[in-house]
């Protein structure tokens, strides 16, 4: 498909799922969110107002988010978090990885998991495809490999907390990041 600047111009306006019922390192473990907050909720229904589009990753976190929103979203499996392999499985302590600069802790790959740069290579390509406005419900991987369209392995020092909002746009002039970590007030 060929790029014209008409057909540059998108949106994202990314949320990350409720929290956690139970809070740890869930990864790909398809886990349950807690979405007793009815105005967080609240809060990110107004702030998704006006989109064309709705993606989300099929996690039941995200799923779960996504109908206490009201929100009836493509389902896009490229949308998961980052596999954290053997760091995933309860009671495993994730180590010090000591003060890496962010473009070596983005190749850092967990025993059987998967790396930022290779989760980023996965969830990038899609919303590359995003056109107008989209709102995508997925983790903080997500967000963070979206951010990184903007800033690079950067975007791994973004702190993003459950049902946050952050958004990106993108012109003929590529990416730029217009708000990290927006929560309800």
């Amino acid at each position: 498909m060929s790029v014209t600047p008409e057909t540059t111009t998108a949106r994202l306006l990314i949320l990350r799922h409720a929290p956690l019922a139970q809070p740890g390192l869930a990864g790909r473990r398809d886990v349950a969110a807690d979405c007793s907050n009815l105005a967080a909720f609240d809060w990110a229904r107004a702030a998704l107002l006006g989109a064309q589009t709705c993606w989300s990753s099929p996690a039941r976190r995200c799923r779960q988010t996504c109908t206490a929103l009201g929100l009836s979203p493509e389902w896009h499996p490229m949308l998961w978090e980052q596999d954290f392999g053997a760091w995933e499985e309860p009671g495993t302590p994730i180590p010090d990885l000591g003060p890496l600069p962010p473009e070596e802790l983005a190749r850092k790959r967990p025993p059987g998991g998967e790396s930022f740069l290779d989760m980023a290579a996965r969830v990038q390509p899609l919303l590359m495809a995003a056109r107008g406005t989209v709102v995508v419900v997925a983790h903080a991987g997500t967000v963070r490999a979206a951010l990184a369209l903007a800033v690079g392995p950067a975007a791994l020092s973004f702190s993003v907390a459950p049902l946050s909002l952050t958004i990106l746009s993108r012109s003929a002039a590529g990416w730029a990041v217009e708000a990290v970590n927006r929560v309800a007030p």
